[in-house]
């Protein structure tokens, strides 16, 4: 994959200096004969092509009784197919030096595929059998079933997925994101057979279907391929979106006890949506806050400068319905709650000072060039072509994305921080015995 990349990083780092790079890479729009649509990169420094496609309707919109049934569905989507059982299937997959792979966000059914481009036919065949023929024997069922609630059980010890899925409880009340998206225990137990054919029914669908794939392989040769694979799939009507999230409008403090020495905190506040005009001020802004590891705010502040934990981050998370900044840390008992004051104060001086020049230059620059560093295969560079079909951008956008970032300005990075970084959204949660930390009332 070394030429694609060196191509890639051209595009997203130096774009702007060397404009001829922008030919380098050619994210081809297919159309497939029966309709389907796909944005394709040839790449031929290596045989193998890789695809990554998701269907419209995640967790979010599992019906009501049926929590965990989309999760459960696409882990046994390659537990056997036609009439091959799942060790059959796996075996065929070693033989062919394939893997397909399905899993559920809150949004999207999203499935990869990984094969030589010399045994591509049987690979696009596997993914044709794991998509609609799926077997859903009862043997599997019951053993993914059991494998799940004791996964959920074990995730109720761990205080880093208490704190994750109370902040979701707690942030998202009564809207379906709150919701585990691998279920509950009572609701899994009740999942039958018919259930999850159902389910599968209702999401393998062609409308709202997105695909994406890098690759040795032609134009027409992919067409075909994906046709054989998606074609006999129906055209559908994708579930409805879930409800606008309405974000909460007083702070709220939540601790959740448990025996252990140091406390995990989560901190969030509503973000910021993809399509927003600020976005890129956010991404600036997120990196200086938290995101940008060492060298970001939060960690001098909590770990260089105090020694209050191993650790501090932010990180900008977007859904199809809602968005959030969320702040995180770990500390022992007796000194989380100043590091929560920290994280605090931070919040307020970027929101009253925001960012100095030094810091805006620093975190352009490293947004320029980072994402050229995470594609270090040709599945996460079809990951990525897939994330800008999810997120309605456009082919060129690769070309534009360096200059976007550039065009960040001092003021609107302090601009988005009075906007976002304000206290009375803030929502925190902590799981532990923390010293000093005081929940607010229900």
């Amino acid at each position: 994959m070394s030429r694609l990349l060196r191509a890639l990083a051209a595009l997203v780092v130096a774009v702007l200096v060397l404009p001829a790079a922008a030919g380098a890479v050619d994210i081809k729009a297919v159309t497939t004969p029966l309709g389907i649509k796909a944005w394709l990169v040839q790449d031929k420094s290596a045989p193998a092509v890789s695809l990554a496609f998701s269907f419209v309707g995640g967790t979010a919109s599992d019906p009501a009784g049926q929590l965990g049934v989309t999760t459960l569905m696409a882990t046994l989507l390659t537990d056997g197919a036609g009439t091959l059982t799942s060790q059959a299937f796996r075996q065929r997959q070693e033989d062919a030096a394939a893997s397909v792979g399905f899993s559920a966000s809150l949004d999207r059914l999203g499935g990869s595929l990984r094969v030589l481009s010399a045994n591509r036919e049987e690979g696009f065949e596997l993914l044709r059998l794991a998509l609609t023929q799926p077997r859903f024997d009862t043997d599997m069922i019951e053993q993914r079933r059991a494998q799940t609630i004791a996964a959920i059980n074990q995730a109720n010890q761990r205080p880093a997925s208490v704190a994750a899925r109370t902040l979701m409880e707690t942030e998202f009340a009564g809207h379906p994101y709150a919701n585990n998206p691998d279920g509950t225990p009572d609701d899994l137990r009740k999942l039958t057979q018919q259930t999850i054919k159902q389910r599968a029914a209702a999401l393998l669908i062609r409308n709202g279907l997105i695909v994406a794939a890098v690759g040795d392989i032609e134009e027409a040769d992919f067409a075909r391929l994906l046709d054989s694979a998606f074609g006999s799939l129906p055209a559908g009507t994708p579930p409805a979106l879930p409800p606008e999230w309405r974000p909460p409008t007083k702070p709220r403090t939540v601790v959740v006890e448990r025996p252990v020495p140091q406390s995990t905190a989560l901190m969030a506040l509503p973000g910021i949506a993809r399509d927003d005009p600020d976005w890129y001020a956010a991404l600036v802004m997120n990196h200086i806050l938290g995101g940008g590891g060492q060298q970001s705010r939060l960690f001098t502040e909590v770990r260089e400068k105090r020694g209050l934990a191993y650790g501090a981050s932010s990180s900008l998370r977007v859904y199809k319905r809602a968005a959030l900044l969320v702040m995180s840390t770990a500390s022992a008992n007796e000194r989380v709650a100043e590091a929560l004051r920290v994280v605090k104060a931070e919040l307020a001086r970027l929101r009253v000072d925001g960012p100095t020049e030094q810091e805006l230059a620093d975190a352009k620059t490293y947004l320029a060039g980072a994402l050229a560093l995470s594609l270090d295969s040709s599945g996460a560079i079809a990951g990525l072509l897939h994330s800008m079909q999810v997120d309605n951008l456009a082919p060129d956008h690769l070309t534009k994305r360096a200059a976007l970032i550039a065009a960040v300005k001092l003021d609107d990075v302090r601009r988005l921080a009075r906007r976002l970084l304000r206290d009375e959204a803030l929502t925190t949660v902590v799981v532990g015995k923390p010293v000093g930390v005081t929940a607010d009332p229900l």
